[in-house]
């Protein structure tokens, strides 16, 4: 087992070319929201903006997309015609990684569009970070698994992980966890008090950051954005989802500090992230 600190985090960072362009720094698909949940959506692309990574393109339905670029302006916006997601977008290359299920419900033409976008990932080899509902398909559809792009990241709280591998016991738990991450190849993030993160060779790292203040709704809609931004921007799914917790909570942390864990909500975590970042990248050693 080992500690994600800012010790552990500070060699992984890269830094920003004075040269450089937007176009260098990665482009992220988000996928998520539909007609009834918006607010998912909204919220996982606003992370993503805040990720460092170059640009930011929502797929989603009419009423997401609105609420989106009314907060959000500086995302690109990809219409799906119906009600849900149900639509694949094309030219799915222009993508180095794609984030994909918070609220984006069940439905079966979701299922569909889902199947489909995970087997255009995977050939193209676009890593994902599939959170949500995307948790719950998978759970409900075990074939789709076989098609996760190697190298992506899961997600799941507590309920998502009891569906995608049910267990009674902990021994149970980790073997499952590790049973996954080897098949599909993918690094799990196991999200709670001390959030786990597991790679497909069997190591455990464990976050110090984070909160019974995170504990609202939207908390894990701004952790998919802010990690699946930091992979395309060019982080390893290890590092990718060790960086995306840590900020995550000590940006929660800062927030409880300053307003008490009850007077604060997702959106505010993600006004809040640059504190993270700011530590991280800062001089100052927090341990």
């Amino acid at each position: 087992m080992t500690a994600v600190t800012p010790a552990f985090l500070r060699p992984l960072l890269k830094q920003r070319a004075d040269d450089s362009h937007k176009g260098s720094y990665g482009h992220l698909l988000v996928v998520a929201g539909c007609q009834a949940m918006p607010g998912a959506a909204v919220l996982a692309t606003g992370a993503a903006l805040k990720s460092g990574c170059g640009l930011v393109t929502l797929h989603s339905t009419e009423r997401a997309l609105q609420a989106a670029v009314n907060s959000f302006p500086s995302a690109m916006l990809s219409t799906d015609p119906g009600f849900c997601f149900s639509l694949v977008p094309e030219w799915l290359n222009r993508f180095s990684a794609i984030a994909v299920g918070p609220g984006l419900g069940k439905a079966p033409q979701t299922v569909g569009a889902l199947s489909l976008l995970l087997m255009r990932a995977r050939d193209l080899e676009i890593p994902m970070v599939l959170d949500a509902d995307a948790l719950n398909m998978l759970a409900e559809h075990p074939e789709l698994r076989e098609c996760v792009p190697a190298g992506s990241v899961l997600t799941p709280h507590l309920g998502e992980l009891r569906r995608l591998i049910p267990f009674e016991t902990e021994e149970e738990k980790r073997s499952g966890i590790s049973r996954l991450c080897r098949e599909t190849g993918c690094v799990l993030v196991s999200k709670g008090f001390h959030t786990e993160i597991h790679t497909p060779e069997g190591e455990m790292l464990v976050n110090m950051t984070g909160g019974p203040g995170l504990a609202k709704g939207g908390s894990g809609d701004v952790l998919t954005g802010l990690t699946a931004g930091l992979l395309a921007r060019g982080y390893d799914a290890r590092s990718a989802a060790a960086l995306g917790v840590w900020i995550h909570g000590r940006a929660g942390d800062c927030l409880t500090g300053r307003c008490t864990a009850e007077a604060w909500n997702s959106r505010d975590l993600i006004d809040a992230l640059y504190l993270g970042f700011k530590d991280l990248f800062g001089e100052q050693d927090l341990g």
